[in-house]
């Protein structure tokens, strides 16, 4: 979860023009087509052309309703090139760095995975469009409640769902094929390294929060060997939880 400044005024007021104009190209004639060819227009212009091609994932931003999982709607802002403020600190991702981060951890149909920081739930939903075996955990209580409100209000009863400390995982339902983390870890969290399947991939943002950041990807190779590539600098909030210093 991205941190930057909330879009202005004037921003919003382009976006919801934007809406209209879109609208009125497409013929839309109900909110439902309207906010489909925002999706479509977010796909072509923020994630495609930034050079994601996975048909999968494509096709899973195209077809999740991202404005359901941000408060109030969110109407066209929920589809703008930046993460939106979600309360409690919490940020729903930019569509490009969810679109990245997913086609990142290379899902095969019945993959199992792990998301670490619920947030807003539109990760999970988007991870759900491509596999059915989805596990997501948040610390936060009541964002922990929303995701839990949200996912069963829009079908996604497959995803299963925890109040809880990411950082340890879920070990019970280990391993995983792939392993996501939506906020910034100082170090590579040991237990989900160890929940990581053979042949599994986990990404990762790691750094402070006053420093630089970067997505790492992590791959478990066929003796459990480890190892990481840095991929993009990235901002996400810190991740919390885990070991506390006496």
């Amino acid at each position: 979860m991205i941190i930057v400044t909330l879009p202005s005024f004037r921003l919003l007021a382009a976006l919801c023009f934007l809406t209209m104009v879109i609208m009125a190209a497409a013929g839309v004639a109900n909110a439902a087509d309207a906010f489909a060819a925002l999706r479509e227009h977010m796909v072509r212009t923020q994630i495609e052309e930034r050079g994601v091609s996975d048909p999968a994932v494509l096709r899973a931003m195209r077809v999740v309703p991202r404005h359901e999982f941000v408060p109030n709607g969110g109407g066209a802002l929920a589809y703008g090139d930046h993460p939106v403020s979600i309360g409690y600190g919490q940020t729903i991702s930019q569509p490009y760095i969810v679109a990245y981060m997913t086609e990142q951890l290379d899902l095969k149909p019945g993959a199992r995975v792990l998301e670490i920081g619920s947030g807003s739930a539109y990760q999970a939903a988007v991870l759900a469009e491509i596999t059915t075996s989805v596990y997501t955990i948040e610390i936060i209580p009541e964002l922990a409640k929303h995701t839990d409100e949200t996912l069963s209000r829009l079908g996604y009863t497959s995803v299963k769902r925890r109040h809880g400390d990411g950082y340890y995982g879920w070990p019970e339902a280990a391993p995983f094929d792939a392993i996501i983390v939506t906020a910034a870890a100082s170090h590579l969290p040991p237990p989900l390294i160890e929940q990581l399947a053979v042949g599994g991939r986990m990404i990762v943002p790691v750094g402070g929060t006053w420093w630089t950041q970067n997505l790492v990807l992590v791959t478990k190779g066929s003796e459990g060997k480890i190892k990481t590539r840095t991929l993009i600098p990235v901002r996400f909030v810190p991740l919390t939880g885990g070991p506390r210093e006496r």
